[in-house]
């Protein structure tokens, strides 16, 4: 209970912070993400009769999209509030999380950037009572100079769905970040 009081402390802090600092201009940013999340392929020891191929290893398992708004230093290290919305379709869950998210962004060469983002925050399961459960999130992707990301994220749900006591998934995103 007490972790659960911290987290919700710190997410109306970094909220109360990125619209204190965001009044200007050069130091926000927003991000917009598009995920398709993941699952081994059951059947991918079969042969496909029509093309004699094995069929893929992953197939998709969900879609999600998150927004996001906070501050940052040079594109190199931010700090914001992200929530959106993720389907997973194997579960049958609807998640809608909201969380505090950290971004490293060191540049590896003129025009590329290494991306690593990790979140924390509450999670509510949409249609399933009042579900609620943490959820955490790491990220790493490929940053171009004009703002887009390409990433591989692994998403986190201690919401109990389905006999078990949590939830995630393993995800391919697209983002773009506005400076």
């Amino acid at each position: 209970m007490l972790l659960n009081y911290r987290i919700q402390n710190l997410l109306l802090f970094l909220f109360l912070s990125t619209l204190a600092f965001g009044q200007n201009k050069k130091f926000t940013y927003t991000q917009f993400d598009v995920t398709v999340a993941l699952t081994g392929n059951p059947n991918r020891d079969e042969v496909d009769p029509y093309t004699n191929k094995k069929q893929s290893f992953f197939i998709p398992d969900g879609i999600g999209s998150k927004f996001g708004y906070g501050i940052h230093y040079h594109k190199w290290i931010a700090i914001g509030v992200h929530s959106g919305l993720s389907w997973e379709w194997s579960s049958k869950l609807v998640v809608a999380p909201i969380f505090a998210n950290l971004r490293l962004s060191p540049k590896i060469s003129d025009e590329t950037r290494i991306t690593l983002q990790a979140g924390l925050g509450k999670a509510i399961a949409l249609g399933r009572g009042n579900l609620i459960g943490d959820y955490k999130k790491i990220s790493l992707g490929l940053q171009t100079d004009d703002d887009l990301v390409l990433f591989i994220e692994v998403n986190h749900y201690t919401i109990p769905v389905n006999r078990r006591g949590d939830s995630g998934n393993i995800s391919l995103g697209l983002a773009l970040i506005s400076f």
